[in-house]
């Protein structure tokens, strides 16, 4: 133990337990990757865990309350479920946030999961346009209008197993615009990977 740890100790974000930002009670919230029907998305959708609990906790700390250690717990995750989604080579498409919202988040979060994910290759070529508002307490219906059109592609993945990265599937409005986005643009999407989904598993 060093001197920063007995003045400023860690403790696990999802529950404050003193010790590590995530304790293995917390970390037993996620497990293999498990497939969920998402209407209207198209390729399979895959989720580590429930948005509920310990897991949501964790997501929440480390989307805006910057515990960005979660980073590579995260990261450790997700190229562990790669292997159920699709055969290597993986490439790494992080889910896009809002610019005003990754500035106050110091950066893109789902970006810096995905460059957390070492087995894999990262191309962050999604982006949204202007006049896309905070989703939070939108209807479904208001979460696809919010996104219609507003998605746009400055890029092309390279070859291989091409994997959308998102934190938590609600509607899924944003994994389906996103897909839909690079389809467009004559990418195809063979997976949809999210930390968490408040679907029904």
């Amino acid at each position: 133990m060093t001197a920063l740890d007995l003045l400023l100790p860690t403790s696990c974000a999802g529950c404050g337990r003193r010790g590590a930002t995530c304790c293995a009670a917390c970390l037993d919230g996620f497990g293999p990757p498990n497939a969920i029907r998402v209407p209207g998305v198209g390729p399979p959708v895959w989720t580590l865990a429930a948005y509920h609990g310990a897991a949501r906790e964790l997501v929440l700390a480390f989307k805006e309350r910057g515990a960005r250690a979660l980073s590579a717990w995260f990261g450790a995750m997700v190229a562990a479920a790669l292997v159920s989604v699709g055969p290597a080579p993986w490439t790494l498409v992080p889910a896009p946030s809002r610019v005003s919202a990754a500035r106050v988040r110091g950066g893109d979060h789902m970006l810096r999961v995905a460059r957390a994910v070492e087995i894999a290759a990262v191309a962050p070529v999604l982006r949204l346009a202007p006049g896309v508002v905070d989703s939070v307490g939108l209807s479904a219906g208001a979460r696809r209008r919010n996104l219609e059109g507003r998605v746009e592609v400055c890029g092309r993945p390279p070859p291989g197993t091409t994997v959308l990265l998102d934190d938590v599937i609600t509607t899924g409005a944003t994994a389906a615009a996103c897909v839909r986005a690079l389809r467009r643009a004559g990418v195809r999407t063979h997976a949809v990977v999210a930390l968490t989904s408040a679907r029904p598993h």
